[in-house]
């Protein structure tokens, strides 16, 4: 048997003309049509190459094929009734599950240890994971269910995904305690004198700050690039280097923070999920505890 030939729905009609013991009665607990009913009979017959039925009085006899496979059948589509069901329904103090995350380290430093307490008060059976993931892997792998969630601090746009905005930050200017040229404070001069670590998971080019003190016609001193935020607090606090960081996650750290001495347009944080997932329970009761814990995000 072709099983790409079998279609559930026919199973379904199976099982109302085997309880029913006629197409009438079948037809109408399936509030279909007599001649829709017959047709899905005639196409079952074909497939599995038995009359299934033959016609005794005014009612339908099984045969021994159709005896066989009526067990069977039944538990099958009371499997499929009871998972469509579940899927309506999500008990997070009861279900077990892993979302797989797919955020940088500022959001997985900000946002994963509060959701991971939250939900070990409300869901202890479920848990996480965050990998790191290039940009254009993103897609496919939530296509193949191996990734929930991406979240990032850059927007991007795919027919495929969803996209919501869950918190804002600003940049500040990080520097070790004491340090010598920061006694009066942070101005342009002493920003564009000092060198800087530049924090960018590209290889090289021009970032968001770069790109605001080139329109001044400045240009910053870069002694050290990294990809992840976590280097700048271990560094700054062995050189006079300067950074710049996430406010929220610089207040974390024994290291002075200063604003930044020209205007730059606020950090936005996104999370990304896709299309498929849009409307399950499960997920949407996760971005609903996504959302609560990146309220800590917020601009203040």
């Amino acid at each position: 048997m072709n099983l790409n030939r079998i279609d559930l729905n026919l199973f379904a009609v199976f099982d109302a003309i085997y309880t029913a013991g006629s197409l009438t009665r079948a037809a109408d607990v399936l509030c279909i049509t007599q001649p829709a009913v017959s047709n899905s009979l005639a196409r079952l017959r074909d497939m599995l190459n038995d009359p299934l039925f033959v016609r005794t009085g005014h009612s339908m006899t099984p045969t021994p094929v159709a005896q066989n496979i009526i067990g069977p059948a039944r538990e099958a589509l009371g499997l499929l009734r009871k998972s469509v069901q579940q899927s309506h329904i999500f008990d997070p103090s009861k279900a077990e599950k892993t979302f797989h995350f797919a955020a940088r380290d500022l959001l997985e430093v900000s946002i994963m240890p509060r959701l991971t307490a939250l939900l070990q008060k409300s869901a202890p059976n479920i848990s996480l994971t965050n990998y790191d993931l290039e940009r254009n892997n993103v897609v496919s792998a939530m296509a193949s269910g191996h990734l929930d969630f991406y979240a990032d601090a850059s927007s991007f746009s795919d027919p495929h995904l969803c996209k919501q905005k869950i918190a804002q930050d600003r940049l500040v200017v990080v520097a070790r305690k004491n340090h010598p040229d920061l006694a009066q404070g942070m101005n342009m001069e002493t920003f564009l004198r000092l060198g800087h670590i530049n924090i960018s998971h590209r290889r090289s080019g021009a970032g968001p700050i770069d790109v605001a003190i080139d329109k001044l016609g400045a240009k910053r001193h870069v002694v050290l690039r990294s990809q992840h935020f976590l280097t700048v607090p271990s560094t700054i606090v062995k050189t006079d280097l300067i950074s710049c960081l996430p406010y929220h996650l610089a207040k974390h750290y024994d290291i002075s923070l200063y604003e930044l001495p020209f205007d730059l347009p606020p950090l936005e944080y996104f999370l990304y999920w896709h299309v498929s997932a849009d409307l399950d329970y499960a997920h949407m009761w996760m971005r609903e505890q996504i959302a609560q814990v990146a309220t800590a995000l917020h601009p203040n």
